[in-house]
């Protein structure tokens, strides 16, 4: 496959997609981080490699990199699986110790295991893994078979090393980048959305952040009422099909991160509440859906700060943080995607925003001055290669 060089995440024009939040569709009443992303929460790295030749690929690879994260300075982590038809690898040690070794790489499902392979050996090069004799790599994945031959496994070492590699702060590319490329959810197109929430939380202030890999099935549900393609003119059939679709059953990996001093206990408990959270939007756990939580805490094991100095009836501001940003990381997730063709003919659209607001009764918040400069990337054009982002400005 043809590869591209790594390129810097272009400015929009006010007609590129614009994320919830900025349509006037907040989920609670918590503040966001400066971001509204998950790298909101301090020290923690997001980073895409997006691969794309249509109509044959789309898929991709995403990097969560906390920092410091080693199998010398574990951080305390917990996983939940609503439903577990899938491949989270490296749950069964991260369950048990409660101990996230790794950054955590989402992917495409035939692709996870040669990308858990590059992640080893990209922490074993790095003084973190110096000395390393056992390492518990951890990747999540969803299946793009629907938008790219799945089973041309394309996602190579060297993508899951420049998804590594360029993992950066502040804004992150959402929608169809990286591990979100081929991605569709809820009938539309979908991919990664991210949200955060800043928490009051026993005398202190702390940051809650979540990543979303969305590609799940159930009926759309938007401030209460359900939304269906239909609702909203995006079109349902695939005329220029050859193969018929798979009725979309899954999947969803939602990783959160914070940076409150929370055992593994408490962040399983956090995990649970991020999968509860897809109902919210209309997630219908399905037979076929791997239905994943993993969320871990940035203070690394045995530190003098923490972790577990929050007792558990103190808790419920972080469990309401959870949900909420969840709810508004899908919404994201669907308003920032682009159209996407598959090598069967398969189509997907993404949420189109106008019509959205229009069944809800709203005013477009951007319409009577135009919209606010922002800094967010666009996703590859229909004719792009492989691009390697960092998290810097915000991708559809």
């Amino acid at each position: 496959m043809r590869e591209s060089p790594s390129e810097p995440s272009p400015s929009v024009s006010a007609s590129s997609p614009r994320r919830a939040r900025e349509l006037g569709l907040s989920v609670g009443d918590l503040p966001t981080g400066t971001h509204n992303a998950v790298t909101d929460v301090p020290g923690v790295r997001v980073g895409h490699t997006t691969l794309v030749r249509p109509p044959r690929v789309h898929s991709g690879v995403t990097a969560i990199v906390p920092d410091g994260v080693g199998p010398g300075s574990p951080l305390p982590a917990g996983v939940f699986a609503g439903n577990g038809y899938g491949k989270l690898l490296g749950t069964t040690q991260l369950a048990e110790l409660g101990a996230l070794e790794t950054p955590v790489l989402l992917t495409s499902t035939l692709s996870a295991f040669r990308v858990a392979d590059a992640l080893v050996g990209w922490v074993l090069e790095r003084p973190e893994g110096a000395a390393a004799r056992s390492l518990n790599p951890v990747v999540g994945e969803c299946n793009d078979g629907l938008l790219s031959d799945i089973r041309s496994r394309p996602v190579r070492e060297e993508h899951v090393r420049a998804a590594l590699d360029t993992a950066c702060g502040g804004p992150v590319a959402e929608g169809g980048v990286g591990a979100g490329t081929g991605m569709t959810a809820l009938g539309f197109k979908a991919g990664i959305g991210t949200s955060s929430r800043r928490v009051p939380l026993a005398g202190r202030d702390v940051t809650l952040g979540v990543l979303v890999q969305a590609n799940f099935g159930g009926t759309l549900r938007v401030s209460g009422r359900t939304v269906t393609p239909a609702d909203v003119g995006v079109p349902t059939a695939d005329p220029d099909s050859t193969t018929s679709a798979a009725p979309e059953a899954g999947s969803c990996v939602v990783v959160v991160a914070t940076d409150a001093p929370l055992d593994a206990r408490q962040l399983t408990r956090l995990a649970r509440r991020a999968v509860y959270g897809l109902a919210r939007v209309g997630a219908a756990y399905g037979h076929g859906s791997g239905d994943y939580g993993l969320a871990f805490g940035t203070r690394p094991l045995g530190t003098p700060a923490g972790p577990a100095v929050v007792p558990d009836d103190r808790l419920d501001p972080l469990f309401v943080a959870v949900l909420d940003a969840v709810e508004e990381a899908v919404l994201n997730s669907l308003l920032t995607a682009t159209t996407t063709t598959g090598p069967y003919g398969h189509t997907r659209h993404p949420l189109p925003a106008a019509p959205l607001l229009a069944l809800l009764g709203r005013g477009d918040p951007g319409a009577a001055g135009g919209s606010q400069a922002r800094s967010r990337a666009t996703g590859p054009g229909p004719e792009s290669g492989p691009v390697t982002r960092g998290s810097a400005g915000r991708g559809a």
